[in-house]
């Protein structure tokens, strides 16, 4: 497979670069693109925390896309007010959808530590960014819930304040943030709040992870869960609750080696409005496979992190781009390229020693 790895990782320095723009916006997928699949949702917006994982492939890649997108960061809307991210982006920083996902914040932080990890003195140029960022998630915190309602990564799904509603994985990837911005600053309120969420989360789970927690749980696994290890570090590989989280998702939404989001799901990726409705059922999610990739080698188990790592090789077959999901039927087509699923790819393939 080595040809076929070195032509995706062509591919994707192509992607990821056709999905960075001269003003910093790093996009979900380029849809102007004559590659991009017909009939298929337009994902032509920032999510900030695809660009955080594209950040790193891009840093992998050596394309210059960080310190760009930092600084459209900070001109995306509402930012200067609150120091918040919100579900998604237009190109030139407007607000598309308006839900608050507490993700999106941390992983901008985690994507700015990252990127400085080996030169910490040049973060300085995004001080501003770090620290109005770190202030504004550390305000809506109220010691074991935010006072906002939030939304999850994968978007359908709410928490409630009144409830002290959590999502597990968005509260890893807010600790995580937290903690990278008192690594580059020294801040004991940003370590206290990030330890805070650290607390909760693990004082919840006392068995297994799963999706949510408050006073109302949603008990289900998810595969976003698998965050916890990589790229939160919340937990170690071989945390008895995580393998028995792992257990779980494998028990429940991996089917045929292709990973699930989780149980029941049906987005399929087709373009729909509120008069037709193309809901098929959901295929599996090549980041999700890569992602398990990731998590084995972490524990150590090559074998196992190759055996999710090929399934996507092999069902991609002579194909030069990594859709979001691939389906079991000829019928459903699926938004391709997506940029994080060749974001995935290149990380777990730096992480399996293959670049």
């Amino acid at each position: 497979m080595k040809k076929q790895i070195s032509e995706l990782l062509n591919t994707s320095k192509e992607v990821i670069r056709d999905c960075s723009f001269s003003n910093g916006a790093i996009v979900a997928a380029n849809s102007t693109k004559p590659y991009f699949s017909k009939g298929v949702n337009n994902y032509k917006f920032v999510w900030p925390r695809d660009a955080m994982y594209i950040c790193k492939a891009g840093s992998i890649l050596e394309l210059d896309i960080q310190e760009k997108f930092f600084k459209w960061c900070m001109k995306a809307e509402g930012w200067e007010k609150t120091g918040l991210f919100y579900q998604n982006y237009f190109i030139n920083g407007k607000k598309s959808q308006k839900h608050f996902q507490p993700d999106q914040t941390g992983s901008i932080l985690m994507a700015i530590y990252d990127y400085y990890i080996n030169n910490k003195k040049d973060y300085k140029k995004f001080e501003k960014l770090i620290k109005k960022s770190a202030n504004g998630l550390c305000r809506i915190w109220d010691k074991d819930h935010f006072n906002l309602l939030i939304q999850n990564l994968w978007e359908d799904r709410f928490c409630f304040p009144d409830l002290k509603g959590n999502f597990t994985y968005s509260l890893a990837i807010c600790s995580k943030g937290l903690s990278c911005a008192n690594e580059l600053i020294p801040n004991k309120k940003w370590l206290k709040t990030s330890n805070e969420m650290k607390k909760v989360l693990l004082k919840n789970h006392e068995d297994y992870f799963y999706c949510s927690f408050g006073k109302i749980n949603n008990e289900k696994v998810d595969a976003s869960l698998l965050g916890l290890v990589w790229p939160s570090k919340i937990l170690s590989a071989d945390d008895k609750r995580m393998k028995k989280t792992i257990r779980l998702i494998e028990k429940t939404i991996v089917k045929e080696g292709g990973v699930y989001r989780y149980e029941n799901d049906i987005y399929g990726g087709w373009m729909y409005n509120e008069n037709i409705h193309r809901k098929k059922g959901a295929g599996y999610w090549p980041i999700l496979n890569f992602w398990m990739t990731i998590y084995y080698l972490e524990l150590g188990n090559r074998k196992k992190a190759l055996k999710y790592y090929n399934k996507i090789l092999n069902d991609l077959g002579d194909k030069k781009y990594i859709p979001e999901q691939i389906f079991n039927n000829k019928i459903q087509v699926a938004i391709s390229p997506l940029c994080w699923s060749h974001a995935m790819f290149v990380i777990a393939s730096k992480k399996l020693g293959f670049i």
